[in-house]
């Protein structure tokens, strides 16, 4: 097979779906890979790199969609890049469909077929191409936020941990998965006043056996959450249903009753945010203010860290990719059912139940397209 790998083109993506070492396993498997020139360049790998891999290095975009059979990526394609897939192309990516009729449309009309990253689930019933960035993000999130309380960023002026004699900052994380877990330890690291509101007990019961004596957690009733943001000079939003559209769990409204100054950092703004007054940002441009409030909504947070989150995200992938390119991606989605729940889009048609319900549009089985 012949796998391919363009360079990112989102603004201040600097991640990219293939490391060297990803490129000499799959070589060593047989395959032929090609990376477009500086493609790793901003997480740290030359083309030279590449090249001692056993990798071709291609001119453009437009060489590596012509001729893979397999386009592997980091974020979801962007227009450009949408028009040069082809009918029974492969594309293995991020993809984020549930808020983006625009690009389901496109993927739709290309023909191709399209395993998502975010929705290949594993057998304890989590998301193990997913987890890396939500680690990254998390981690991110409060480290973004506190710059954002800078007073010269709009902020209330308030630091993460005070100093003797000032309080902390009080932070508030909606959602205790991997997003939430890791944004909460690293705001309590700093020094933070910091709650997790989640709706699942057992989850809850988990967290504070572990982190009991780091953060606090509350249960995501509307009243709690309504109070816990009200009170809070960081809220950060770790929301996560997969696949789907992201809960709008805080209303517009709802920012009138929140400190002046306080800051939203909106992790969850992939699937569409879980802010009402949430719009993607990008790190060259990442706040705005609503309302007094600020709001940090970068929709490619890990690709800040691009070289710890290239890595991370690649060691996750691998396995998939090598499955996909040594079997064909029917076989291999045949052998791994938690592969199959990537597939999103199959010549034409939407293969994942909860996007076609955020979309409106008719979805078929993966289970049936196997058999076609």
């Amino acid at each position: 097979m012949i796998i391919g790998c363009p360079k990112e083109i989102k603004p201040q993506e600097f991640r990219v779906g293939l490391t060297p070492n990803t490129a000499r396993e799959a070589v060593s498997h047989g395959h032929k890979v090609v990376v477009q020139t500086g493609a790793g360049a901003g997480s740290g790998f030359p083309d030279a790199d590449y090249i001692a891999a056993g990798a071709r290095i291609a001119d453009t975009a437009e060489e590596i969609f012509a001729t893979a059979d397999m386009i592997v990526k980091v974020k979801e394609p962007q227009a450009a890049e949408r028009r040069m897939l082809r009918e029974g192309q492969l594309l293995f990516t991020y993809l984020h469909l549930a808020p983006d009729p625009e690009q389901t449309k496109d993927l739709l009309a290309s023909g191709c077929t399209a395993i998502a990253y975010e929705t290949v689930t594993d057998a304890r019933g989590g998301l193990p191409l997913l987890a890396p960035m939500s680690e990254v993000a998390g981690r991110l999130a409060p480290q973004v936020g506190a710059w954002s309380l800078q007073k010269a960023n709009g902020g209330r002026g308030v630091l993460m941990g005070g100093v003797p004699g000032v309080g902390p900052a009080t932070v508030a994380v909606i959602g205790g998965g991997v997003v939430g877990t890791h944004a909460a330890r690293i705001a309590a690291g700093m020094g933070a006043d910091v709650t997790v509101l989640d709706r699942s007990l057992p989850r809850m019961r988990y967290l504070d056996d572990l982190y009991g004596g780091t953060f606090k957690t509350r249960y995501a009733s509307a009243g709690n959450t309504a109070e816990l943001v009200e009170q809070a000079d960081m809220v950060i939003g770790a929301v996560l249903i997969p696949g789907a559209a992201a809960p709008k769990l805080v209303s517009r409204a709802q920012l009138s009753d929140m400190r002046p100054g306080a800051v939203i950092v909106d992790v969850a703004i992939d699937q569409g945010g879980c802010f009402e007054t949430s719009r993607a940002t990008t790190h060259q441009d990442p706040i705005y203010e609503v309302d007094g409030i600020v709001h940090y909504c970068v929709a490619n947070m890990p690709g800040a860290v691009a070289r710890t989150s290239t890595i991370a995200l690649t060691n996750a992938t691998m396995p998939f990719l090598l499955d996909l390119a040594d079997k064909g991606w029917r076989q291999a989605c045949a052998d791994d059912p938690h592969l199959l729940q990537g597939l999103n889009v199959h010549a034409g048609k939407l293969t994942y139940y909860a996007v076609g319900k955020a979309l409106g549009i008719d979805v078929m089985s993966p289970q049936l397209v196997l058999k076609g």
